[in-house]
């Protein structure tokens, strides 16, 4: 079971959109759909979260298509509803020091954060802010954070004390524990 945290500490899960489609050139990227099997991956990790017995307080995505639709088709899996998923440009293609500084200000009333991006800025906050080995969180792939720090400001800039990581090709089907 990955739910395990102190009830005082902050959890933060970091969602990689599931896999787009590039069937239009001419389509601006902002606006790319999911792909078949974006829309295969997408329910998959929701069921897999569901198992995990998190229940995100907030829920916020890029306001790309692909990232919006991997939320929504998560949050039908986990039964949070969609009109309550919050979006914002200010996680689309994010950097890790821009999603570093998004996660430092989120409200401190929120036990579990999931942020719905993009890489390479995932990856890398994954990477190189928190030191998960990890090389890149693939399409829908999802980053379970766990600290003791109660407060977004502290767990924007420390090293959690659990970390999972799940995606859809991972066959054992169970998060793999990082920390």
């Amino acid at each position: 079971m990955v739910n395990n945290l102190d009830p005082f500490g902050k959890e933060l899960l970091l969602v990689r959109h599931a896999k787009s489609s590039w069937d239009d050139p001419y389509l601006d990227d902002h606006d790319r759909p999911l792909n078949e099997r974006g829309l295969r991956n997408a329910p998959e990790m929701g069921k897999r979260l569901q198992g995990w017995s998190i229940r995100p307080d907030v829920w916020i995505s890029s306001t790309a298509v692909r990232a919006i639709s991997t939320a929504e088709i998560i949050a039908t899996q986990i039964d949070f509803p969609n009109d309550q998923i919050k979006q914002t440009k200010d996680l689309y293609h994010a950097s890790a020091t821009e999603l570093q500084e998004f996660i430092g200000g989120l409200d401190d009333q929120f036990g579990t954060a999931i942020l719905f991006g993009h890489n390479p800025g995932m990856t890398s906050l994954a990477a190189n802010l928190y030191g998960l080995p990890i090389d890149n969180i693939p399409t829908c792939g999802v980053v379970c954070l766990q600290f003791s720090e109660n407060n977004w400001s502290a767990v924007s800039s420390v090293p959690p004390v659990r970390a999972y990581f799940d995606f859809p090709k991972n066959e054992s089907g169970e998060a793999l524990r990082l920390i």
